[in-house]
């Protein structure tokens, strides 16, 4: 049965979740990734409390981390996934996985990424909070009443999406949600307003960025969240990679593509189970496996 790899992104990192890892051979992952940053990152995912966590850069490091040391112990169990996807972070996790980024230039991308995302948020204040029981529909109306001050920030299953803007656009379309029938409108806790407008400037560090990144040609499809289409080149990841923090993450549609080129099953490598959840809302029927520490290595005889 074919198999398709997922990686989660930010929101999914917590205190310790590395730990597990400790020892293992995929460890040497940390520290490859911090010889490339000359800083100690093994905290990030060993000990680093809830508050260094909610930071984008730490978070987004940490994630990106813990899945890549995990991709490393399960990778060569498995035989030429038929595509790969990442929800938001999770996708550069995605491009280093199918070999488009190697490791040093896919953990400095990373890095320059969160710094830049931050500096945007730090520079247009902004806010994201879930619509649960939403569909699609509702949110675009919901936004409408913020018009350029929030947007969809991710369709990310039935029922589940997120918006993101400034503080005020948000109150005011999580108000007209409610008015809606919206079940709940739910703060989370990031640090800025991301897959909005208001990254622009972000967008425009990363094309100076992603210049000078080698790219190669991945060993398989990758589906792009911003577009949910499957892609095989090298050089589009350029433009994609620095336009997808302004605009929305469509996962629920990366999920259908994933099945719709032949997944039969998906395999969640990384910390939670997040992305499972949301499969079981979108595509029920497609088994999720969830590899997270090294006690769930023997379910890739599941997939296998």
């Amino acid at each position: 049965m074919a198999i398709a790899v997922i990686f989660p992104g930010q929101g999914t990192q917590q205190r310790g979740m590395g730990q597990p890892w400790r020892g293992h051979p995929a460890w040497c992952v940390v520290e490859q990734a911090e010889d490339v940053l000359g800083e100690p990152l093994a905290p990030l995912v060993l000990d680093a409390p809830s508050d260094v966590l909610a930071r984008t850069r730490e978070a987004q490091l940490a994630v990106l981390l813990t899945s890549l040391v995990t991709w490393e112990a399960v990778r060569e169990s498995i035989d030429a996934p038929i595509a790969f996807a990442g929800h938001s972070l999770g996708q550069v996790t995605a491009l280093i996985a199918a070999g488009a980024l190697t490791l040093e230039d896919g953990v400095r991308f990373a890095a320059r990424r969160a710094e830049l995302t931050q500096a945007a948020a730090d520079e247009h204040p902004g806010r994201m909070a879930a619509l649960l029981g939403a569909t699609v529909e509702q949110a675009e109306d919901a936004c409408r009443a913020a018009p350029d001050q929030c947007w969809i920030a991710n369709d990310n299953a039935p029922g589940q999406v997120v918006i993101a803007g400034s503080p005020g656009g948000v109150d005011a379309a999580s108000t007209r949600a409610k008015e809606l029938g919206v079940k709940r409108a739910t703060p989370l806790n990031v640090g800025g307003a991301f897959h909005t407008p208001l990254m622009r400037d972000a967008a425009d560090g990363l094309r100076t960025a992603l210049a000078d990144t080698a790219l190669e040609t991945p060993t398989g499809r990758i589906v792009s969240n911003h577009d949910a289409v499957a892609y095989t080149d090298a050089d589009g990841w350029r433009e994609r990679l620095a336009d997808h923090v302004t605009v929305p993450v469509c996962w629920r549609t990366s999920m259908e593509t994933l099945t719709g080129l032949g997944a039969g099953q998906l395999l969640e490598v990384g910390y939670g189970s997040m992305l499972a959840a949301l499969a079981k809302r979108t595509v029920p029927d497609h088994p999720v496996t969830g590899i997270a520490t090294p006690d769930d290595l023997p379910r890739l005889l599941e997939v296998s």
